[in-house]
């Protein structure tokens, strides 16, 4: 039964990352068009987010950029935007156009014509759907026809990917987090700890009762965020003055990036792909699945606080400077100009 319930799971799974039906014409535009395929979410998604966002940074360049859509007239609703949309079903994608994938489709069924980049924010799931057996080397993206190009958005991603796949050109497009949205309060915030419910319920569950049991969360409030939009998730976290994350396998981990942009002091996983703004001097990162670590470094960065919040404060306001100087809308440019220069 339980083999039953899987394979109807993963025939489900299947079904929702098929790619919408492409109309493709050959020949070629004076201007060509990279369109930018997104699944029709409307909770909140990173991935998602950022596509949006190299969409807008493109136009913003002079290069003619749309997000595509399945539905008719979708378009995210969880984050203000003028972001330029279409329904695949309303356009007619040229032999000159640019078409981005994000990893999380079936890959080999795209159709032939355009070039092809596939868009990879989380390269430790790039092999979830394919199995070994029945597959050559190099799928995934043996399969994809005409593939010019992969796009990552961290170091640790962009890493992975040239040692994987050597033949393809890979790219690193940094994430972007916005100043006007995340950044830190006027004075210290109080005596809470936030933390993201989608990752690791099972270790977050086991650490919260760690500390409970050593008497370190008295006097301190949990502020579980879900379902938040942008603007909702920066208030709360302006308001902490720890986050606990709990990234897991990450493209890059945008939840600790935003909340030491909003002023956190961070504590626990960087994901991996985090790892490049996870920097000791101003948050506590801890080993991966090492719970008894985690739960140390939070018990000191709740003690600190509680005994002199001005250190802690300190850390991280400069963790926010960091943050939001490194992953800007003028960083994502000219990481997009680097690569669509080539490709264009």
């Amino acid at each position: 039964m339980r083999q039953l319930v899987r394979a109807a799971s993963h025939a489900r799974e299947l079904r929702r990352r098929k790619p919408p039906p492409i109309r493709v014409e050959s020949g070629a535009h004076q201007r060509p068009t990279v369109y930018y395929l997104a699944p029709d979410l409307a909770t909140p998604s990173g991935g998602v987010r950022n596509i949006y966002r190299h969409v807008d940074a493109l136009n913003a360049l002079g290069i003619d950029a749309a997000v595509m859509h399945t539905k008719a007239g979708f378009r995210c609703g969880w984050f203000p935007h003028h972001t330029r949309t279409v329904a695949a079903a309303e356009v007619t994608v040229r032999g000159s156009d640019i078409l981005v994938i994000p990893e999380w489709y079936s890959l080999h069924q795209l159709p032939r014509g355009p070039r092809k980049v596939v868009f990879n924010q989380g390269v430790y799931h790039t092999f979830d759907y394919v199995p070994f057996e029945g597959t050559a080397a190099g799928a995934p993206y043996a399969a994809v026809p005409d593939l010019v190009a992969l796009l990552a958005v961290s170091e640790d991603n962009e890493a992975l990917l040239r040692y994987t796949f050597p033949a393809i050109p890979v790219h690193r497009c940094r994430p972007v987090v916005d100043s006007k949205v995340f950044h830190p309060r006027v004075g210290a915030p109080g005596r809470r700890v936030a933390f993201l419910l989608n990752r690791r319920a099972a270790e977050r569950e086991h650490l919260l009762h760690m500390l409970r049991a050593r008497g370190v969360l008295d006097g301190w409030e949990l502020v579980p965020i879900e379902g938040r939009s942008e603007t909702e998730a920066a208030a709360l976290m302006r308001e902490c003055a720890i986050f606990f994350s709990f990234s897991d396998r990450e493209g890059f981990g945008l939840p600790p990036a935003e909340a030491m942009a909003s002023g956190c002091y961070v504590v626990g996983f960087s994901g991996l792909g985090g790892r490049e703004f996870f920097d000791p001097e101003h948050c506590s990162p801890v080993a991966e699945n090492d719970l008894l670590a985690f739960a140390g470094a939070a018990e000191a960065a709740m003690t600190a606080f509680a005994h002199d919040p001005e250190e802690i404060v300190k850390a991280g306001r400069v963790a926010s400077e960091r943050i939001l100087a490194r992953y800007s809308d003028d960083g994502l440019r000219d990481d997009l100009l680097a690569c669509y220069g080539q490709l264009l």
